[in-house]
């Protein structure tokens, strides 16, 4: 009776992953490997840090199938950019655009260690100074 229970419970779970799986279909191979390459850009507007292809969140699915349509209508990649930035701002790309608002994520990291560097050349050279009296 329990071995019955358990392969019952193993069914019931490959059953339920094969319809929770999206069934798209695409006119092209081309627009397929769009698809996927739009969805790992795109980030989830609900998730902290998930793109599309990742989140299994309501309006992942329904953006995944949004992308689709864009794809499928004819919609360059370009322009199914601008439509989600448009509607969900910046914080859906996945890799922020360079723009002056930006600046600081992208350049930041140099700066503070060009900074650091500058500083520890500074510091080597006072020492030095005061090592050679």
């Amino acid at each position: 009776m329990m071995k019955q229970l358990l392969i019952g419970l193993v069914l019931l779970g490959l059953v339920n992953t094969t319809f929770a799986e999206e069934r798209m279909t695409f006119r092209s191979e081309l627009n397929q490997v769009r698809y996927q390459s739009l969805i790992k850009e795109l980030r989830c507007p609900k998730c902290q840090n998930q793109n599309l292809a990742d989140s299994n969140s309501g309006i992942s699915v329904d953006l995944r199938q949004q992308v689709h349509n864009m794809i499928e209508s004819g919609k360059t990649d370009q322009e199914i950019v601008d439509y989600m930035v448009a509607r969900y701002g910046t914080f859906v790309l996945y890799r922020p655009q360079n723009t002056p608002a930006t600046f600081l994520l992208w350049y930041g990291p140099f700066i503070l260690l060009l900074g650091g560097v500058v500083l520890f050349v500074a510091v080597l050279m006072k020492n030095r100074g005061r090592g050679s009296k």
